[in-house]
């Protein structure tokens, strides 16, 4: 068919133009709908291979690689983009239309780049698309940090660019496949990777980013970024060591400033931080277990974490507010956002029957066989403190809590279709896992569900409901306080700017008095020659006009008779 001979970029980006020819209402929320699932249908449907080869300024570029790790990325992130376009059926901010087709457009191209030069032109779509989702909130806030993004994801694409102009010099290939960091090449290319996947002192764009994000915005933007840097890492960089000690760091450190966070959709930001962690540590095991358990956690990630931005732009929306501070008491009149968010709460807290629960034990078997014992405490520790932060956090001081005295309405309509999609399939991959499994890269020979793993995971998910329990009744849990507080972005939001003030405002003294004492010398030189050679100066009252004539005659005769003998 003809849609079979059009990479499935092209058909979100074809759906894009024809956006802007449709007037604003239903039918353009219909394109919107009906792009992703073409798109999904497209890509369930493709064969294996490369199918779309092309030439490139004497580049063999591929524009259309498909194999089971491209095919799974790219079913959930068509799957995202429908829930996502779902979710903001009531939206009709051309800009936001526009960009959410563009974004997830070059979010599918870039998976299913065959090659470096095309997957840096998809990488940079991603950044171009996805921040008119922050723009759209149009507020001097929503800019600055949209200029902040920019500027971060453009120098990832760039570094990108470096590293695999570096790899071509070396190699003589620009084929995407898996790497060594044995080059400044590949290093470059991995730090690039890095900064999208949120790497611990290069996650803060993160943080900063999402929650500044329109209501809908946020959503679509959890789904893709992050995610295919998960893939690109994954395909590029499988087995690198390295991976497996900067995931487990990323599984714990967002942990202690989401504990203490107010802004609802900062804390969903730091949780998505954490559960990147697990999938990192996945793919730097790099055999064919952890490689599931990352890919599959990517998949399972996708789905429950836009649930829970679902739930909490959905009290936004009604609300005004997303502040822990100014929430509590409202599953009064939104029952149905409330039941929807706890199913995504318990679904990153891996509760045993939903989807988190069937994708992580997949990664800690393999970290177990591997014999990591370290990092299996650290993700053991992780997954308690994600419970807390998330699972619980998140629910309790929003829909629960204190009573802040809000009555809001229930979310509308298309929003609570799109969060009952998601959370009913947060609930099938949970209960029934070999649907999840039988798309992932490799065999799966492992059952979630053996009285062991159970067991352990309750016992583990009980510990941590005592304990913040315990916590919050001896007042020692962190409480909900009006407060922003800044991590990594302590450097440029607060340190660098003192710093440029205090150096600007040093050099402005040193060049004021450096100027003024230039000034008050010239000043006195002057003054001097006008005291002594001025009208009313010393010389003029011993030299009169005559002696001057004279004088002036006599230099210039000597000058005469030494340009005559010379």
């Amino acid at each position: 068919m003809m849609i079979d001979q059009i990479p499935t970029a092209f058909l979100f980006f074809a759906g894009a133009l024809a956006l802007l020819a449709l007037p604003k209402g239903n039918l353009r929320g219909a394109l919107l709908l009906i792009v992703p699932v073409l798109a999904g249908w497209q890509v369930w449907s493709l064969p294996f291979g490369n199918l779309h080869p092309v030439s490139f300024f004497g580049f063999e570029m591929e524009l259309m690689r498909v194999d089971k790790l491209a095919r799974l990325f790219g079913l959930v992130f068509c799957l995202s983009a429908f829930l996502g376009n779902l979710y903001a059926w009531h939206v009709r901010d051309t800009v936001q239309q526009v960009a959410a087709l563009l974004y997830a457009g070059s979010a599918i191209g870039a998976v299913f780049a065959g090659d470096l030069i095309t997957l840096f032109f998809y990488w940079e779509g991603t950044a171009i698309g996805s921040v008119f989702l922050i723009w759209a909130r149009r507020t001097e806030g929503a800019f600055h940090t949209g200029m902040r993004y920019l500027v971060i994801q453009i120098g990832s694409g760039v570094i990108l660019l470096a590293g695999v102009a570096l790899v071509y010099r070396d190699t003589g290939s620009i084929v995407f496949e898996t790497m060594t960091l044995g080059s400044l090449g590949t290093w470059l290319i991995f730090l690039s990777f890095g900064i999208k996947a949120a790497f611990p002192l290069l996650h803060n764009w993160l943080q900063d980013a999402y929650p500044a994000a329109t209501v809908t915005g946020s959503v679509i933007l959890s789904a893709f970024t992050t995610k295919l840097a998960i893939y690109a890492l994954a395909r590029g960089f499988a087995g690198t060591e390295i991976l497996i000690y900067i995931g487990a760091i990323m599984t714990i450190f967002p942990l202690f400033f989401s504990e203490m966070e107010n802004d609802m959709r900062r804390v969903l930001a730091y949780s998505l931080n954490n559960q990147l962690g697990f999938m990192v540590v996945g793919i730097g095991i790099g055999t064919d277990m952890a490689l599931n358990g990352a890919v599959s956690h990517a998949f399972a990630h996708i789905l429950y974490k836009a649930l829970l931005f679902m739930g909490m732009g959905a009290v936004l929306f009604r609300t005004g507010t997303i502040k822990a501070s100014e929430l509590g008491g409202i599953y009064r009149t939104m029952p149905l956002t409330t039941i929807l968010t706890i199913v995504g709460a318990v679904s990153i807290s891996a509760f045993p029957f939903f989807s988190g629960y069937v994708t992580k034990s997949l990664t800690f078997a393999a970290v177990g066989n591997a014999h990591l014992w370290v990092v299996w405490g650290a993700l053991v520790f992780a997954s308690v403190g994600v419970l807390s932060d998330t699972g619980i956090k998140i629910p309790y001081y929003t829909f629960f809590a204190h009573d802040s005295g809000k009555r809001p309405k229930e979310a509308p309509m298309s929003m609570l279709l799109a969060m009952g999609i998601s959370a009913a399939l947060c609930i099938a991959i949970g209960v029934y896992p070999a649907m999840l499994y039988a798309l992932l890269p490799y065999d799966v020979d492992y059952s979630p569900y053996t009285t062991g793993h159970v067991i352990g995971q309750f016992q583990l998910l009980m510990f941590a409901l005592l304990a913040f329990a315990v916590l919050k009744r001896a007042g020692i849990y962190p409480s909900e306080e009006r407060a922003i507080y800044l991590d990594t972005d302590w450097t440029y939001r607060w340190l660098l700017p003192r710093m440029i003030r205090n150096i600007s405002a040093m050099i402005g003294q040193i060049w004021g008095g450096t100027t003024g004492m230039l000034h008050r010398r010239v000043q006195s030189i002057i003054a001097g020659l006008y005291h002594s050679h001025g009208p009313e100066g010393r010389m003029a009252s011993v030299w009169p006009t005559g002696s001057m004539v004279i004088w002036i005659s006599v230099l210039l005769g000597v000058t005469l008779i030494v340009s005559f003998f010379g």
